[in-house]
């Protein structure tokens, strides 16, 4: 029994032993086939990094972060880092809209959308840049526009909720964000009475930015009578994965009737009704069709119906003897007979606002007629070339006295960076403002980590202080202003469905110059020669966010 015993015990040690070996050997071989895997993995993803014809910074963002931390870099680099600019993924998308407007838009629309008949009245050195920015199928200038530039969310909350009251045939909205504090409720509550009343209300929501907010805040709406849609619904789920996380709607879009429209940078939210300092515009004129043609592609592209007879969304292009007349002339305008100075309106706003207190940019500023040259440009990964990117190095190349720029987020690409460097030592007043504080912990850092070398090449940079300011705006030489949804960043200028407006009129210029100059009251100056004295480690931190800042 004994002798048993222990023969049976030493062969139960042996199977375990046995077991064991076999374990160990199976999981070193799948240790092996993973780090082959993961190997091949890397290194065909390095290739695709090496190839893709995006940023060079981008580019070794992501090496760099792959190299340190290869699974979470790979991770990161599928969700949020694959370039699908251009691809056939979203031409796919894109390609059922286009079918659809094809079809339904009469040509009178594809005349004011696309036309560029209204380019020869813009100054003559900005004929380039209208070209430049109507290119891949954008839209070009459109004259006759009425302009209300909104620097109080309280004002633009007024302004929305009397004319989402006023409405009569269709309600379009899309926004970055729809929150749900008092003030988003009560326009959500809006859009559900007006689709009682039997106004046709279609609502986009981004998928991202919203996620948050649970299913039942959405179908409120939709038993309202509301039509709701989400910004991307592909079918496959890593593509899926990949566009709600890196391609987001950032536009901030309203067409009432057709004949209203709002863009600019304030969402709906508290923070901008109450809080926060922005910049947003409301505009009446042939120019809402380049916001409603937006709307409708991010509509289409969503999967969401629309009537077939488009000639109701765009009001502006019903027969008239007045707009034919208005398409007979050609003429260009003279740059050298246009008197800057004699603009009575535009001097009168400056003036005005430039002896009121800070608490004056909660005014509104109502500009007279329906004259103002505007065009709507759109940009998004459909597009071949990023036109609200190569825009805005226009602006500043071609800047000849000063260019003022606010933007939240000061991240700006190479080509940017270099083009204001250039700007500033040519001898033109550059000038970038940046909130001092930042509402996100890591944007303070990134807009920092390029300051010295904007300082160094001249640019005077300013930190204002107080109101978070989410502006993203610029005006230049009495004449071009923009205001819009897009950062000085490069998801906005590269991975982001974002929305600008051009004005080319010297009284919003010099509105826009003059909130400016308000602004800078509540802004420090930031001196090189203090900048260069900030602490080691708020040097460090710069350098190692700066890193990362084409991943932002």
């Amino acid at each position: 029994m004994g002798t048993g015993g222990w023969s049976y015990g030493r062969l139960c040690c042996g199977s375990i032993t046995v077991h064991l070996r076999i374990l160990t050997l199976t999981v070193s071989l799948m240790s092996i086939i993973f780090s082959i895997l993961l190997a091949l993995l890397i290194t065909g993803t390095i290739i695709v990094i090496i190839f893709d014809n995006g940023d060079s910074a981008k580019k070794i963002a992501w090496l760099l972060i792959i190299t340190i931390l290869p699974i979470v870099g790979l991770l990161l680099y599928f969700m949020v880092g694959i370039n699908f600019r251009h691809s056939w993924y979203f031409k796919k998308k894109h390609k059922k809209f286009i079918e659809v407007f094809g079809t339904k838009a009469n040509n009178k629309v594809f005349r004011l959308l696309f036309g560029h008949e209204k380019d020869n009245l813009v100054k003559r050195d900005y004929k380039t840049l209208t070209k430049l920015l109507s290119c891949d199928g954008s839209t070009c200038v459109t004259d006759g526009n009425g302009l209300e530039i909104i620097t109080s969310g309280h004002r633009k909350f007024e302004l929305l909720m009397e004319d989402l009251k006023n409405a009569k045939e269709s309600i379009h909205m899309e926004y970055f964000y729809f929150r749900q504090d008092q003030g988003s409720k009560q326009i959500k509550e809006m859009l559900m009475q007006k689709a009682r009343e039997g106004v046709k209300v279609r609502f986009i929501h981004e998928n991202i930015a919203n996620i948050v907010i649970r299913p039942k805040y959405y179908n409120e709406m939709k038993e309202a009578g509301v039509e709701v849609e989400k910004f991307t619904k592909p079918r496959w789920p890593l593509v899926n994965l990949v566009t709600q996380l890196n391609y987001r709607d950032h536009r901030k879009i309203v067409v009432i009737d057709g004949k209203i429209g709002y863009t600019g940078g304030m969402n709906i939210s508290d923070d901008y009704f109450v809080r926060w300092r922005d910049t947003h515009m409301r505009i009446t004129g042939n120019a809402v069709a380049g916001l409603q043609y937006s709307f409708l592609n991010s509509w289409i592209t969503a999967d969401g119906d629309v009537d077939n007879d488009f000639s109701k969304y765009f009001p502006m292009c019903k027969d008239s003897e007045e707009a034919d007349a208005a398409l007979a002339d050609k003429k260009s305008i003279d740059t050298e007979n246009i008197d800057t100075d004699n603009d009575t309106e535009g001097n009168g706003i400056a003036e005005a606002l430039a002896k009121a207190p800070i608490q004056s940019l909660d005014m509104n500023f109502k500009m007279k007629g329906m004259d103002k040259l505007i065009q709507i440009v759109p940009d998004e990964p459909e597009s071949r070339w990023p036109n609200i990117h190569m825009g805005a190095v226009w602006a500043v190349q071609h800047a000849k006295k000063y260019i003022y720029i606010q933007t939240p987020y000061f991240v700006p690409p190479e080509p940017m960076l270099q083009a204001l460097q250039s700007a500033a030592l040519s001898g033109v007043d550059v000038r970038v403002m940046v909130p001092k504080k930042a509402d996100l912990f890591f944007m303070r850092p990134a807009n920092r980590s390029y300051f010295t070398e904007c300082l160094e090449a001249g640019i005077k940079i300013y930190e204002r202080s107080g109101r978070f300011i989410h502006s993203k705006t610029f005006v230049s030489d009495d004449y071009l202003s923009e205001i819009g949804s897009a950062n000085m960043d490069f998801r906005s200028f590269n991975l982001d469905y974002e929305l600008n407006a051009y004005i080319y009129d010297v009284t919003a210029a010099k509105v826009n110059k003059a909130i400016f100059l308000k602004d800078m009251e509540a802004s420090k100056e930031v001196k090189l020669e203090e900048w260069e004295q900030r602490p080691w480690y708020q040097k460090f931190s710069q350098k190692v966010i700066r890193l990362f800042a084409a991943l932002l």
